[in-house]
């Protein structure tokens, strides 16, 4: 279908030639037909790596195949067994290699589905959504402003839509759309103003298209065909971390050489020692460092999915531990994003309207609607008319019949609240907008715009024609000058000016939010634009609250506690921001100022960098004024979350360290700008995602600490044994062993294991904080000193005490594998000892340990295989003095950690008091 040349039939000839009918859409049956003819609606990537190259990529690195060589010479020689077990070790040790690596690639893979755009259609007469790689050809799309064009369309209704499509043309400003046709097949594609490309997006007006291709068959589709690489960003972490890998490398070469030689010159055999020091030179490098780190970063990341937070770039999962400042949106995120009209001002009286949510029940108090023709009726009118949203059961839109259609199904609208809230309110007093458009239809829209502060509809009738507008009460007033009445429109003077501003502020203190709505005649000549909204009639004020979230006033307690600012950011009148920030205790007392979009306009930057520290809310501010906050606070040394929903928050969103956007009611522009999508729209969300971000360098930094002391403790038995001249404490193929049992399955345990406690008690961390900060370096060192002397203290004891070298090689061997899984429990924090930790709360861990110890009992007592490790049964006291020095230093580090932590709560309690 690709190849019509679309842009030249009118509008109803496509849609006929697609076989759609433009009022109904297709049904299901014609489009599960048309998906299996031309597939999903994606754009086809690079294939990934295949599993079995994955699997032999484990055995790329210089060492390994300097091992493998090792082996097939230990082969030549007549050495068959040692040959096997070594290749069978490798072998082990590239299945646990493949596993990290395979599940990291796939846990990313899993993760860019969940911020796979979703389509607005219409299909079978209703509207509903769907995953956007449903779309077929002939499927009939709505869109609105901030929206991504799903796949390529044919317009074939446009309301002032400009679309921004420089990501395929060129073209850096926007190009308005229009439905009729053009004249020249040729025309180019830039050009083609009443078609629409898949990767482009609308961000003005609204409209509707028919798909006329999708998937590779777009032109967005042609171009990705001959693009197919795209790199996997790294996170800083990972990337200082390859770094310190290549370090590592060099250091660990260098030690084992000196091993080897000092062995050589003691007289041991050259190909023995040449077998040990490179079996020791794959023990230290911790080549399982960059996978783990993935897997924790993977893992970590589909955790907060289930808490609602979906990370779309892995960078954002260290900053989420830095952040200082959350600044946040107050409708929805905040608030419960459920608008209910409590109040209306209109005709000098104040109208209490009862009802919840969304359903249109409800009762208004000080007028009947029902009985009295006049302002009130007036005020409905317009809030069902101006109005681009519709109430929903089910998830689908309730017309006529369907109103009472499943009476248990709850209520909701698709839509913008605020606009719902407004449709309720008309619904309550049986005005429809259905009915309605019977006798008048809608001509043209000025649509809403988060800078003009104000929507208007053109409706034309048998008689009249009239415009509705509706919007922010100062915006709204400014503009009015007259006043429906109950005896008629009248001069609206500046007395009754002042009053309806009163009305507003009475409203706005009990935290409602409050609309204006006015009303003016036109001629039948006059074009549509925004001269129509002077000289208006105010007809009502509307006062509607979106209720606090419960969950978010909790959120903003951890946050404080966390060292995390909160900050307010909305469209909302000064006293309505102020309320419902007092009852979430974002202000408290004279904890933190209020700023309006009004004074943020006569501040400079400068002014705003020295203010904005004090500053918790900011009312009646346009999405401009959010990139200035964000400007401001990073000027400030803040590591800032920004939220946003709109298309004009994207440049905010983006300039944020962590650009947040809205799940439910974000544009997809907005989506594509943040580094984080929450799920539910919700506050708290945030909160949680920067305790799981916390909780994931925390884990990064446990097995780091974990890899690396009990490498060093590898290292150091061989290294002190050669300068003292003892003879080989471990052989090559125990090493191996000890690499094997100790550094795959516990390692990878921790990296999933639990958060601390207080995690969110701390202040954020820096930035620029080196991964081995806060006395990581040293715990690394002390315990990788305290596992190698401990190992070669029972070798030296054992042969001090007179038993061969048989049982001595056996006791180290044994000493450093369980030395290692005793410290395992001491990297479950960093602050406490395992008499303050629940050992048995991460069961990957346990499962883990317990399947080390049975593979390390089974060499020492299991016959065939004490012959090839070169091992033997141990007695009672050899096993005690093994505990001893193996489990020694956690006891005694933890009674340490536990004495030193009780000693400084109580001293902080009686602080307190």
């Amino acid at each position: 279908m690709r190849q019509q040349a679309w842009h030249v039939l009118p509008w109803l000839d496509v849609v006929k030639a697609l076989g759609v009918h433009p009022g109904k859409g297709l049904t299901p049956r014609e489009v599960s037909r048309r998906l299996g003819e031309v597939g999903t609606n994606i754009l086809e990537s690079k294939k990934g790596v295949h599993p079995v190259f994955l699997f032999l990529g484990q055995f790329k690195d210089f060492m390994v195949l300097v091992l493998l060589a090792a082996t097939i010479v230990s082969a030549l020689l007549g050495e068959i067994a040692d040959a096997v077990t070594i290749m069978a070790i490798l072998v082990l040790n590239a299945v646990l290699g493949f596993i990290q690596e395979y599940r990291a690639e796939r846990s990313i893979e899993s993760l860019k589905s969940l911020t796979a755009p979703e389509a607005r259609v219409l299909r079978d007469g209703l509207e509903s959504r769907i995953p956007a790689t449903e779309l077929v050809p002939g499927d009939i799309v709505l869109l609105e402003a901030g929206d991504r064009i799903p796949a390529d369309l044919r317009w074939i209704q446009a309301v002032n839509v400009e679309v921004e499509e420089s990501a395929l043309t060129g073209e850096s400003h926007p190009v308005a759309k229009r439905v009729a046709p053009l004249t020249d097949e040729l025309t180019p594609m830039a050009d083609r103003a009443n078609m629409g490309y898949m990767g482009t997006a609308l961000v003005a007006g609204r409209g509707a298209g028919v798909i006329v291709a999708t998937g590779m068959e777009t032109e967005m589709g042609i171009i990705a065909g001959m693009i197919q690489s795209v790199e996997e960003e790294e996170t800083p972490l990972q990337k200082r971390l390859a770094q310190l890998g290549k370090y590592l490398v060099v250091i660990s070469i260098a030690v084992c050489g000196i091993v080897v030689l000092t062995g050589i010159l003691r007289g041991e055999g050259v190909y023995k020692m040449f077998l040990a020091g490179v079996s020791l030179a794959v023990a230290a490098i911790p080549e399982g460092l960059p996978a783990i780190v993935t897997v924790a970063l993977a893992i970590g990341v589909q955790r907060m999915v289930k808490r609602k937070a979906i990370i779309r770039k892995l960078p954002a999962v260290e900053t989420l531990g830095c952040a200082t400042v959350i600044c946040s949106d107050k409708t929805g995120t905040l608030t419960q994003n459920e608008m209910t009209v409590r109040q209306i001002y209109t005709d000098r009286k104040m109208i209490v309207v009862t009802g919840q949510g969304y359903d249109p029940k409800g009762e208004f108090h000080g007028a009947d609607p029902l009985k009295e023709k006049g302002p009130l009726q007036n005020a409905l009118k317009i809030a069902s008319l101006c109005n681009n949203s519709s109430l929903t059961r089910k998830g689908v839109q309730v017309a006529g019949m369907f109103r009472s259609a499943g009476k248990e199904a709850p209520w909701g609208i698709e839509g913008d609240p605020t606009e719902g809230a407004l449709l309720v309110a008309a619904a309550k007093a049986g005005i429809w907008r259905e009915t309605l458009e019977r006798k008048e239809e809608r001509v043209g829209e000025i649509p809403f715009d988060s800078d003009r502060k104000r929507m208007s509809v053109i409706y034309k009738g048998r008689r009249e024609k009239n415009a509705y507008v509706k919007g922010a009460p100062d915006e709204i007033l400014r503009r009015c000058t007259h006043e429906l009445t109950g005896d008629g429109v009248v001069e609206l003077s500046e007395i009754r000016r002042r009053a309806i501003f009163r009305a507003n502020d009475e409203m706005a203190k009990k935290a409602l939010r409050v609309l204006a709505l006015a009303q003016k005649p036109l001629k039948e000549y006059e074009r549509v634009d925004e001269r129509v909204e002077e000289d208006l009639v105010f007809v009502s004020l509307m006062g509607m609250i979106d209720p606090p979230r419960t969950s978010a006033g909790k959120a903003i307690v951890v946050c404080r506690k966390a060292g995390i600012k909160p900050v307010m950011i909305t469209g909302d009148h000064r006293l309505t921001a102020e309320a419902v920030a007092r009852e979430l205790g974002i202000l408290k007392g004279n904890n933190g100022g209020i700023l309006t979009g009004v004074e943020l306009d006569k501040m400079s930057d400068e002014e705003l960098e020295k203010e904005v520290m004090d500053v918790s809310v900011y009312a009646r501010v346009t999405p401009k004024d959010k990139l200035r906050i964000v400007r401001a606070l990073k000027k400030n040394n803040q590591i800032v979350a920004m939220t946003g929903d709109g298309v004009n928050d994207a440049p905010a969103v983006k300039e944020a360290d962590i650009g947040i956007s809205m799940g439910k009611t974000g544009t997809d522009v907005t989506k594509e700008a943040s580094a984080m999508v929450l799920a539910d729209d919700n506050f708290a969300t945030i909160v949680a995602a920067v305790e799981e971000g916390r909780a994931i360098y925390d884990n990064i930094r446990k097995f780091i600490r974990y890899l690396l002391s009990c490498n060093i403790g590898e290292v150091l038995v061989m290294f002190l044994a050669a300068l003292i001249g003892l003879p080989l404490p471990l052989l090559a193929i125990q090493i191996l062993w000890v690499n094997l049992v100790t550094d795959g399955l516990p390692a990878m345990a921790l990296g999933v294991d639990g958060m601390d406690k207080d995690i969110m008690n701390r202040k954020p961390r820096e930035p620029g904080e080196s991964i081995f900060a806060r006395g990581l370096a040293r715990k690394i060192l002390t315990r990788g000193v305290i596992i190698g002397v401990g190992t070669l203290v029972v070798f030296v004891v054992a042969l001090l005490l007179g038993v061969n070298m048989l049982v001595a090689r056996t006791m180290a061997f044994t000493t450093l594998v369980f030395s290692q899984l005793f410290h395992v429990f001491d990297c479950k924090s960093e602050t406490r000892g395992i008499f303050e930790v629940n050992l048995f709360s991460n069961p990957y861990l346990i499962a883990a340990v317990a399947g080390s110890t049975i593979m390390q009992l089974s060499v020492i007592y299991f016959p065939p295989l004490q012959a090839i490790f070169k091992t033997t049964a141990l007695l009672g006291w050899q096993w005690g003095l093994i505990l001893l020095v193996a489990g020694g230093p956690s006891i005694l580090i933890g009674l340490y950690r536990l004495v030193r932590n009780t000693w400084h709560g109580k001293r902080t309690m009686v602080g307190a008091k």
